[in-house]
């Protein structure tokens, strides 16, 4: 299989299994190449906190989805060992905020991945950076 192809199984894989994100969250896997994921959801009326915006937390969760596929585009198992958020704009009942992670940096077994999250105007509403750890595994098997 070519990265892409290998990129693309990987995050087929891990979407069928990924609950949280597919149907607790309800989030879209709307790409996964090598290095670089997109996801999206739509806030609904679930998502809102006290201020009637979404919770950070969920839209956090959006990011660190995003991440997970990233990182493991490579298709070596791979966990976040750190990372970092910053909410800029709030989602509102009925945005559509999409993430983008892309690889910054991947050295040995570590990775930098910076993903933006942006609302259907193309506002950033959050940047999330991750620092990866790669462990032992695959998440789908070698073919020699």
């Amino acid at each position: 299989m070519t990265p892409q192809e290998t990129a693309a199984k990987v995050g087929e894989v891990m979407f069928a299994a990924d609950r949280a994100s597919r149907e607790f969250m309800q989030m879209e896997l709307v790409s996964c190449e090598p290095g670089r994921a997109v996801m999206r959801m739509t806030v609904r009326e679930a998502m809102l906190n006290g201020h009637e915006i979404c919770h950070g937390g969920l839209i956090f969760t959006l990011a660190d989805s995003t991440f997970a596929f990233a990182c493991n585009s490579h298709n070596k198992v791979t966990v976040a060992a750190g990372c970092s958020i910053e909410f800029l704009k709030p989602g509102r009942l009925g945005d559509v905020l999409s993430c983008e992670g892309v690889e910054q940096v991947l050295q040995g077994r570590h990775g930098i991945y910076d993903m933006k999250v942006t609302n259907q105007r193309g506002e950033v509403v959050a940047m999330f950076r991750g620092k990866s750890a790669h462990i032992q595994g695959t998440v789908i098997p070698e073919t020699t």
